[in-house]
């Protein structure tokens, strides 16, 4: 039987990082790379310039600590509109990677088994989503009912990230995503991880320890990013160490002390 200094938070993270396009999440990985962490990126959204110009800024000597996998399906235009181009392979690929990371020649091995040093990153859960959908759609694609689909892909995402947040799961988990705001019962509006329908997107927070959210405060000039670890009004936020963790961080090393704190590290 397991005692608490041997539960899996005091060794790695798992958060799950929302915010709106623009507030800085994927660049807020740079102060992980600076504190000597593996980054492995899953990445959906071809959006990994900022992360790429702060760390040639910051740490280019860490550079080579990052390895990512873009993973797109290919669409192409029609006269009916932009349709896939083909079996859609996003989601099945990267299924395959957070078993076994191999690419071309490159073999790193099982991703649940890099340990504490190393950070798996999913960028974003939205397109991750997105892809889920299309290889749902790929395997009933005589399907009547749209439910059907639906059913399918938010099984596939919830299984995947059952999985990342495991206690199987050995290493550090970041899964970033954009808001969508869902109506309550009572009529308020909140806010939540944007993944396929509006059924799944309540579910994903249950599934992690730690959700923070990236935000832009104020405007132009004078803005200032930075990462918020307590709840809004709108967004319902969490941390093991909240007693211990500061309000609100600097974007620029935000994840770095995030984890930092969380793990009880001076």
């Amino acid at each position: 039987m397991p005692s608490l200094d041997q539960h899996q938070s005091s060794t790695t993270t798992k958060l799950l990082l929302i915010g709106f396009s623009g507030s800085g999440k994927t660049g807020a990985l740079t102060s992980l790379v600076e504190k000597g962490y593996k980054l492995r990126i899953l990445d959906f959204d071809n959006g990994l310039d900022s992360l790429v110009i702060q760390c040639r800024k910051r740490c280019p000597d860490k550079l080579a600590n990052v390895s990512f996998v873009s993973l797109r399906d290919k669409i192409k235009g029609t006269q009916a509109g932009p349709i896939l181009d083909g079996q859609p392979t996003a989601f099945t690929r990267s299924m395959q990677l957070l078993d076994r990371w191999k690419d071309g020649d490159v073999d790193l091995g099982k991703p649940g088994d890099w340990g504490e040093d190393t950070v798996v990153v999913v960028d974003s859960l939205t397109f991750l989503s997105e892809a889920a959908f299309n290889w749902a759609t790929a395997m009933n694609p005589g399907a009547k009912d749209k439910r059907q689909i639906y059913g399918a892909a938010q099984a596939a995402i919830e299984n995947a990230i059952a999985m990342l947040t495991g206690d199987n799961f050995k290493t550090n988990v970041v899964v970033i995503s954009h808001i969508k705001f869902l109506e309550q019962a009572d009529g308020t509006n909140k806010g939540f991880p944007t993944t396929v329908g509006n059924a799944l997107s309540p579910k994903i927070p249950a599934y992690f320890n730690n959700v923070a959210l990236c935000e832009t405060k104020s405007s132009g000039a004078s803005a200032q990013r930075v990462l918020r670890t307590v709840s809004t009004g709108l967004v319902d936020l969490k941390s093991p160490a909240s007693f211990t963790m500061a309000p609100e961080l600097p974007i620029a090393t935000a994840l770095a002390d995030f984890f930092k704190t969380n793990r009880g590290e001076k």
